[in-house]
C-alpha cells in the first residue's frame, strides 16, 4: 500500500511518499514559494542527491499536480501511475476540541475544521488547500487528516484551562491545546518499544526541540500537559518566539511602542526568542559558534534556552510524581548533545545522570545516553511524523 503524506503551509508543501509494505519512504520532497516569485520543487533523489525543478506555482492545486506529475515523471519518479496512491495523510494543524483522533476526511469532518479556523488563521486555510487541490486532481482517492492538537485532547480540564473569566473559554475556546502532538504521540510510543516496555504504568517527558520547541508530560501513554498553549507561542523559548511573557509586559510594550495585535503578534512570534535575545540567529548552530566567539548575548540567549527547558522537565516531574523517561527530539534535541548536557546538568538530585561519552557521540539516532545507574532512562529518538500520519491512514482504511 502506498501513501502519500501532505503537510501544506501558508507557502509551502512538504510531502512524503511511502511503500507501506515496509514502512520505506520511496519519494520526497517540498514546495517553496507558492504565490511568490521564483517557486520550485526540491526533491531527494534515491541516491540521495537533491534535485531542484523551477516552475511558476501560483497556488495550492498547481503545486499538488506538480508534486504528482513529478512523482510519474520518467526521470525522477517513484510510481508509474498516480492510480498506485491509495490514499492521502494530511497533517492537519488545529482540531480544537472537536478531534482527538485522526480521521477520514469527510464534508461533515471538513466542515468541523473550518470551524477552527480562528484558532489558526495562518495554518488552517492553507491544511485545507491541500485536501482540496487532492480532491480536485485525485476524487476518488480517500484522504485522512492527523491533527497536532488531538494527542493532547487527553489533558485534564485544571492543566489546560486559563485562569481568566470562564466564558471566555465557553465563548471562543480559550484554552491550552497544544501541539507538536503528533511529534510527542511518536516518540511516547517508539521509545517504548525501544526500551521494550508497556506505557501503562510509566512516566515519560517528551522534549520537542528545534526551531519551534515543546514539551510534554506523559502518564500510561496519554497526555497530561503540555507547555504550548492556545497558539505554540507559549511555553519555551524558541528560535523567534519569546515563549512565556508575562501578559502584562506585552500590553505595556503596546503601549510604549505603538503596536497593534498584529504588530505585538509578529514581534513575539518572529522577532523574538532566541534571535532576539543574540540578535545573531534563530539558528542554534549559529548561536553556539557566536557563543564560543564570546558575543556575550549570544552566551545569554543560549543560557535562558537551556533554563526553560529545564525548569519545565522539573514542573513536570512535579506533575507526575516522578520520571520514568526524559526523551529529547527535534532537531536540536537529536543532533546537540550540548543541549542534552546542559538540560540535564545538576539534575542528578532527581535521579538523572547522563553518560557524557555517549551523549557526545549521538547525532540523530536512537539511544539510551543516560548511565546504567541513573534511575532515570535519558532517551534520544528522532521523530517522524510523516510516518505516523501514513501509519494512522492506514489504519483508518483497514477500519472502512
Amino acid at each position: 500500500m502506498k501513501i502519500l503524506v501532505l503537510n501544506c503551509g501558508s507557502s509551502s508543501i512538504k510531502y512524503k511518499l511511502f511503500d507501506m509494505t515496509n514502512k520505506q519512504v520511496i519519494a520526497q520532497g517540498g514546495i517553496e514559494k507558492i504565490g511568490l516569485k521564483g517557486s520550485f520543487l526540491k526533491l531527494t533523489l534515491p541516491n540521495g542527491e537533491k534535485k531542484i525543478l523551477e516552475k511558476d506555482i501560483p497556488e495550492h492545486t498547481v503545486g499538488v499536480e506538480f508534486i504528482l506529475n513529478t512523482l510519474t515523471h520518467p526521470e525522477y519518479g517513484a510510481i508509474k501511475a498516480l492510480t498506485e496512491i491509495n490514499a492521502v495523510g494530511h497533517r492537519m494543524v488545529h482540531g480544537g476540541e472537536r478531534f482527538s483522533e485522526s480521521v477520514l476526511l469527510t464534508k461533515e469532518v471538513l466542515d468541523a475544521f473550518v470551524a477552527c479556523n480562528d484558532l489558526a488563521p495562518l495554518h488552517n486555510p492553507a491544511n485545507l488547500k491541500g485536501v482540496n487541490a487532492v480532491s480536485a486532481i485525485l476524487p476518488d482517492v480517500p484522504q485522512v487528516g492527523v491533527f497536532d492538537t488531538a494527542f493532547h485532547q487527553t489533558m485534564p480540564d485544571y492543566a489546560y484551562m486559563y485562569a481568566i473569566p470562564y466564558e471566555l473559554y465557553e465563548k471562543y475556546g480559550v484554552r491550552r491545546y497544544g501541539f507538536h502532538g503528533t511529534s510527542h504521540r511518536y516518540v511516547s510510543k517508539r521509545v517504548c518499544e525501544f526500551l521494550g516496555v508497556k506505557p501503562e504504568g510509566l512516566r515519560i517527558i517528551t522534549c520537542h526541540i528545534g526551531n519551534g520547541g515543546s514539551i510534554s508530560a506523559i502518564k500510561d501513554g496519554k497526555c497530561m500537559d503540555t507547555t504550548m498553549g492556545l497558539t505554540p507561542l507559549e511555553g519555551l523559548m524558541m528560535g523567534t518566539r519569546s515563549g512565556d511573557i508575562d501578559a502584562g509586559a506585552v500590553t505595556f510594550i503596546m503601549d510604549k511602542e505603538g503596536l497593534n495585535t498584529t504588530g505585538v503578534s509578529n514581534l513575539l512570534n518572529k522577532k523574538s526568542g532566541v534571535l532576539g535575545v543574540s540578535g545573531v540567529s534563530s539558528d542554534m548552530r549559529e548561536l553556539d559558534a557566536a557563543c564560543k566567539a564570546g558575543n556575550p548575548k549570544a552566551i545569554l540567549a543560549e543560557k535562558m534556552y537551556y533554563y526553560r527547558i529545564k525548569k519545565y522537565i522539573g514542573a513536570y516531574i512535579a506533575a507526575l510524581g516522578g520520571v520514568d523517561i526524559i526523551l529529547f527530539t527535534g532537531g536540536v534535541g537529536e543532533n546537540q548533545s550540548q543541549c542534552r548536557r546542559e538540560v540535564c546538568a545538576n539534575m542528578e538530585f532527581m535521579g538523572i545522570k547522563i553518560d557524557q561519552e555517549v551523549n557526545e557521540r549521538i547525532h540523530g539516532e536512537e539511544a539510551v545516553i543516560s548511565t546504567p545507574d541513573s534511575k532515570v532512562k535519558v532517551v534520544v529518538i528522532p521523530t517522524d511524523e510523516e510516518l505516523l500520519i501514513a501509519s494512522d491512514t492506514v489504519d483508518i482504511l483497514n477500519r472502512k
